[in-house]
């Protein structure tokens, strides 16, 4: 279905994934790997997101390898295309990578028929990845039989309108390298976010947008303290109770 939805809905609803995951990822040690739109429960009431279905979820533990065949293919990080057995939770934010790409141009962005051919359709857009790239997403990796083919520019994917903030996020989360990608707890601080810390930010129907910056202390636990400042608009430190304001 090829259907935008309007920008600050794709605001709202990637912020909640990107905190969920922080969460998941910080707080209780696991990586969901299977972060797709139909993992995705919005309350069409409140647009208060939750995620769902943990049947793949685990605990990564380095040194111990794990099956890289999981997550559904669209949302499928490179290095599990690579056959990669140690990845890390970057994984989960190359899939909500993938929901934002979907969500800005209202049909997947990588929509390949099998493993090889999503490896295809993500070239097609990055460009071939180096040696270095692909050694970073899979050390035991040596095949190196690619066409050479150039980046395609993220603002040229999206409509000439759509605002540099939006492909700018969408280029950050969407590495090859899993090291590069901002973590999702960066993910929060993004520009992109800028206008839900508004004090002033409504949904289009007037109502106020749900408690986005309720964080427990747990979820701020070693984060320092000028990354909080970005984190928690002035205006809602009373939405955490612990910040004593």
């Amino acid at each position: 279905m090829n259907q935008r939805m309007p920008l600050i809905y794709v605001k709202l609803y990637m912020y909640q994934i990107c905190r969920a995951l922080a969460y998941l990822h910080n707080c209780v040690g696991v990586c969901h790997r299977d972060i797709k739109p139909q993992n995705i429960l919005v309350n069409p009431h409140t647009h208060q997101l939750k995620l769902c279905d943990f049947g793949s979820a685990k605990v990564l533990v380095q040194g111990e390898p794990n099956i890289s065949y999981i997550c559904s293919r669209y949302y499928r990080a490179p290095e599990l295309i690579f056959g990669a057995t140690e990845y890390t939770t970057a994984i989960d934010v190359w899939s909500a990578g993938c929901v934002l790409a979907e969500l800005l141009l209202g049909q997947p962005v990588f929509p390949g028929d099998s493993g090889v051919d999503q490896l295809v359709e993500i070239i097609k857009v990055l460009g071939t990845p180096t040696r270095d790239e692909i050694k970073r997403m899979n050390p035991n990796y040596t095949e190196f039989k690619f066409p050479q083919i150039k980046a395609h520019p993220w603002h040229k994917i999206f409509h000439k309108r759509m605002p540099s903030e939006a492909v700018d996020f969408v280029s950050r989360l969407l590495q090859y390298s899993p090291n590069l990608r901002c973590t999702a707890l960066e993910a929060l601080i993004h520009p992109f976010f800028d206008e839900l810390r508004y004090p002033n930010s409504r949904l289009p129907n007037g109502r106020s947008l749900p408690h986005l910056f309720n964080f427990k202390p747990n979820e701020l636990r070693g984060v320092p303290e000028e990354f909080v400042v970005q984190l928690i608009p002035q205006h809602a430190k009373k939405q955490c109770a612990f910040l004593g304001v």
